[in-house]
């Protein structure tokens, strides 16, 4: 038997080789889908429409054949007997998937048939599909019970400052948060102020925005570690720097010099809390459509209309806003962005704020902010807080921040999944059956050795999206695939816990409860699993 160091180094000279074959699976795949959606030299939207399940597939196959390439580069950095079998294990299982079909949901799967390809697997693609073996996944299974309590099963990857990063927020989120999530969520309360505060002490909210305006002028990739950790506690807490992390983004990228000095410096240090406002009743996650309006009023706007699934609504200082500016257009083009203000609310009296009313929506989970619909009649906003001076913009804007909401949301879905395989492990080494731990049994070890090794795909996957961001590179179409797999991955993770509790998962006593409720929002907020993969779709036709 090879030792694994060098069983390693064989996979990983075996993927790189598989890698370009892939590659080339996807350039036909790619050019196959073109010729049936392009309408005179151009992808026809009605065309693409059509064919809407094989442009998912090409996402998926794309996100698939990325994420193989990080699992790669990942096994090349890494050494030891858990990576090797994570290693192992991944890369049998994705391209049988790939050959047979990748699953999109539980009952839609990506066969390379909707494409209209064939692939042949060479020797050595058939070598490591042949890795995936029951003893493979039983042996991960017993180290990962060995090594119970881990901070993630298999080394990150990441320098030893983004680990000490992890630690720190990991220590703090299994003392402040942890203990308390599950009766946040029973009593369906909000996040304690206390929290907030301390988040703000740590520097959450201020984390990306530059030192210039009061943040601590960190990477991406340490926003996206910090979000698994604050996610796995609870992704309420994890969520509440999305807030700040949209709302900065969308003040650097698109804002005045004046509102960026005056608005960052106190959304870096907590002092004012933010809301994203953008979708409507009726329009989901069709944004150019908004009916929204907001009039000028002398200097100032005055905004009318209704929103919903408004985040933390209530609680909060400012709204970045999205409204209708030119009552002539109805697509993107006539939307502005304001950075509206409004006066946090209580439990008595949420929305005080003249010419604003709301209501909450009763959800199944993401429960620690709350989720409202927002009413504006004749709304008061500065005409300075008109993001950028210029209407007309706000569309544009928007879409600037969502490579950054993308890659967060990302990292959010594998801190929760996380916290699916904590629980699901500890549950199967406590709880004994016919006289042996769950854990023992050959399904329940399947199911722990699959979690890590898609949770550790995922991660790889949204460490890469990031990286791609800290270094200045669009990154859109690999944020997308993070959110996309990230997502479908958490809920699979919470699903696959919850079995292994059995009949206790299904009580709400038990956490895994609200774990699988907290991630069935994964893949539809931040762009709905569908329309990534129709974004993802468009990008890769060009």
């Amino acid at each position: 038997m090879p030792r694994k160091d060098e069983s390693m180094k064989d996979m990983t000279h075996q993927s790189q080789t598989v890698l370009s074959e892939l590659d080339d699976l996807l350039a036909r795949a790619k050019d196959a889908l073109r010729a049936r959606v392009t309408v005179d030299g151009r992808v026809d939207a009605d065309a693409l429409e059509r064919h809407q399940h094989a442009a998912h597939a090409l996402s998926w196959l794309a996100t698939y054949v990325m994420s193989l390439r990080q699992l790669a580069d990942w096994s090349a950095r890494v050494d030891g007997p858990v990576e090797t079998l994570i290693t192992r294990i991944g890369m049998g299982e994705y391209l049988t998937q790939i050959l047979g079909g990748i699953p999109m949901s539980q009952t839609e799967f990506a066969r390379l048939s909707d494409l209209g390809v064939t692939w042949q697997p060479s020797e050595q693609a058939l070598s490591l599909m042949a890795g995936n073996t029951p003893e493979a996944r039983a042996e991960l299974a017993a180290l990962m019970g060995r090594d119970a309590g881990a901070a993630i099963f298999g080394a990150s990857g990441l320098d030893e400052d983004l680990e000490m990063i992890r630690d720190q927020f990991r220590r703090w989120s299994d003392d402040k948060v942890a203990p308390h999530a599950h009766g946040w969520h029973l009593q369906d309360q909000l996040i304690p102020m206390e929290i907030i505060s301390e988040l703000a002490e740590l520097g959450v909210f201020g984390l990306t925005i530059p030192e210039e305006f009061g943040g601590l002028g960190l990477s991406k990739a340490a926003m996206v570690v910090v979000s698994e950790e604050l996610s796995r506690g609870y992704i309420g807490v994890g969520s509440l720097g999305t807030r700040s992390e949209i709302a900065a983004e969308l003040i650097l990228c698109g804002g005045t010099e004046a509102q960026k000095a005056h608005w960052l410096p106190r959304l870096a240090s907590g002092e004012t809390l933010p809301t994203a406002v953008f979708t409507e009743p009726n329009t989901g996650s069709d944004l150019g459509s908004l009916r929204t309006r907001a009039v000028r009023d002398g200097d100032d706007w005055v905004v009318t209309g209704n929103k919903t699934w408004i985040t933390h609504a209530a609680r909060t200082h400012i709204m970045t806003l999205l409204a209708r500016t030119d009552p002539a257009t109805d697509d993107y083009r006539g939307l502005s962005m304001f950075i509206a203000e409004k006066t946090p609310g209580t439990d008595a009296d949420p929305f005080p704020t003249p010419g604003m009313t709301g209501g909450e929506i009763e959800v199944l989970g993401y429960r620690g902010m709350k989720e409202y619909e927002l009413a504006f009649d004749g709304f008061r906003v500065d005409g300075a807080n008109l993001l950028g001076g210029e209407t007309g913009r706000g569309f544009k804007q928007l879409m600037e921040t969502f490579e950054s909401a993308r890659i967060q949301t990302a990292a959010r879905a594998i801190g929760v999944a996380q916290n699916a395989l904590d629980l699901g492990l500890r549950y199967a080494l406590d709880r004994r059956q016919f006289g042996k731990p769950l854990a023992a049994f050959p399904r329940v070890a399947d199911k722990l050795a699959m979690m890590a090794v898609e949770i550790m795909i995922a991660r790889q996957l949204t460490y890469f999206s990031a990286w791609e961001k800290d270094h200045g590179h669009r990154c859109d179409v690999e944020a997308g695939m993070a959110k996309l797999l990230g997502a479908r991955v958490a809920w699979s993770a919470a699903d696959n816990a919850l079995q292994i509790h059995g009949g206790n998962g299904f009580a709400l006593e038990y956490p895994i409860s609200r774990v699988l409720c907290d991630a069935r929002i994964l893949n539809i907020f931040e762009g709905a699993a569908e329309i990534q993969a129709q974004v993802i779709a468009r990008r890769l036709l060009g």
